[in-house]
């Protein structure tokens, strides 16, 4: 057993996979995610919304409606519906509720249930990135009567990052690398702060190097060595993660002592950075925007830039 220092915010999906690898939770996401991937590029259901859904009607696929009757996500038995049945004490006494040959069964219900009813049409207006759109949505069309359904399925979602599945293949989804071993006590590090946290020594990602936080988004600093492939290795993420997390493409060479960030960047920079003046002609956009941990995207948009960005001495980048 030892103890490391680490000073920065561990992002959701590192502790997710890394933290609880044994909890109900984590067995239920590993089980269903390629599941959750396939039905989204069938029906338009984001992937982070249906685990979120399973998670909660489920309690991770140990409801009664789970186990008995493959029923993942409280789907009652409405009018038409001609297949088995099984009766639970919901919002009333012995209510009605469907029955499945299988989780997959359910699962593909579950995205016609919301892709061919009325009142869920204007969910698929939304994009399949936007998973508070849609949960909000969801409790407006009146899938749950419980007011606080959308806060508890983003939760879910940030809590164990789910929103990852939301831009992958479904080829990518089955080629999940196997999450790390366990960390004994999970911690969620706030900004600037360090505090010690116990690593078991079967631990399988690197975590002997100090993590930092810029605008709320973890980084390391490049070591001799290191490509961008590698780190993304250590920590469990695939190379075009890192690559999108930093605005790069193809297969840039990785200099010791760059920053790169483990997570997506934000769409504006810390309060007090309203804007940023260009030193020089020329100056690097990208260099900018990693600087100041912000998409390039979202600074581009917020400055009525187009790419190529050509940046010329006193010019004026809003951050914010």
């Amino acid at each position: 057993m030892k103890k490391i220092l680490v000073a920065a915010i561990f992002m959701l999906g590192l502790l997710a996979w890394a933290a609880g690898d044994d909890t109900p939770q984590e067995r239920y996401i590993k089980r269903y995610a390629s599941l959750a991937v396939e039905e989204m590029h069938r029906s338009g259901v984001p992937a982070s919304i249906t685990l979120a859904q399973g998670l909660l009607e489920s309690g991770a696929g140990l409801s009664r409606l789970a186990k008995e009757g493959n029923n993942h996500f409280g789907i009652k038995c409405h009018v038409g519906w001609k297949g088995k049945t099984m009766y639970h004490d919901d919002d009333a006494r012995g209510e009605c509720f469907r029955v499945y040959d299988s989780p997959e069964e359910s699962f593909r219900d579950h995205s016609d249930f919301l892709r061919y009813r009325d009142r869920y049409k204007f969910l698929f207006d939304l994009e399949t990135t936007d998973y508070k759109g849609w949960a909000y949505g969801l409790k407006k069309a009146g899938y749950a009567t419980d007011p606080k359904y959308p806060a508890k399925l983003i939760k879910y979602i940030e809590d164990y990052n789910l929103s990852r599945f939301d831009t992958m293949t479904p080829q990518e989804a089955s080629a999940m690398p196997a999450p790390p071993h366990k960390i004994e006590a999970p911690v969620v590090v706030r900004p600037n702060t360090a505090v010690s946290v116990p690593v078991s020594e079967e631990f399988s990602f690197s975590l002997d190097r100090r993590l930092y936080s810029l605008n709320g988004v973890p980084f390391v600093y490049a070591m001799e060595g290191e490509t961008y492939a590698s780190i993304a290795k250590e920590y469990h993420l695939f190379k075009r993660e890192i690559l999108r997390y930093n605005d790069l493409k193809g297969t840039p060479e990785l200099q010791p002592g760059t920053i790169v960030y483990l997570a997506a960047k934000k769409n504006k920079a810390q309060e007090g950075l309203e804007k940023y003046i260009v030193e020089e002609d020329g100056e690097d956009f990208h260099a900018i925007c990693q600087r100041f941990a912000v998409k390039e995207k979202a600074i581009r948009k917020l400055n009525g830039l187009k790419e190529p960005v050509t940046l010329h001495h006193l010019d004026e980048l809003k951050l914010r």
